[in-house]
């Protein structure tokens, strides 16, 4: 039989290796998949000029894909060192635009979004706040398409 005394460290050794264990956890892709009723030479225009008012720099290829690079937190020349050092969250957008038929389209958007917690700390994965969520990007999307 074993003493209680062993049984108790043996207890505690498994809680503090268990607590150890695992990082933080990531949170869910940012993804919203829409299926409009507009054609989508007018969806890509429509998305292109919502990601450029958001403050993002869009680039478009011929397969219906549009990226774009960091957004544009402020505009000063101070922007690449508030999006390098100083700030607290930076976001960048896939737009994948595949036509149905001539009258609807299928659009999937996703937002990555980094954060950190201060000025020494590394950039990790981070939920999207409300203003360049997913969610919300699409809704200013259908707003440009007079959809809502």
């Amino acid at each position: 039989m074993r003493s209680p005394a062993a049984s108790i460290r043996a207890l505690l050794l498994v809680a503090t290796v268990a607590g150890c264990a695992g990082g933080p956890p990531y949170p869910e892709p940012d993804v919203m998949e829409v299926t409009l009723p507009i054609a989508s030479d007018q969806v890509k225009t429509a998305v292109a000029d919502v990601l450029t008012q958001g403050g993002y720099r869009v680039d478009q290829d011929d397969a219906g894909n549009l990226t774009t690079g960091m957004r544009q937190e402020i505009r000063s020349p101070w922007n690449g060192l508030l999006r390098w050092r100083f700030g607290v969250g930076k976001s960048r957008v896939e737009a994948r635009v595949v036509p149905q038929d001539d009258s609807t389209t299928r659009l999937r958007l996703q937002v990555f979004h980094r954060g950190k917690d201060g000025l020494f700390d590394s950039w990790e994965e981070a939920e999207t706040p409300l203003p360049q969520s997913a969610a919300n990007e699409i809704r200013l999307i259908k707003n440009a398409l007079r959809l809502l």
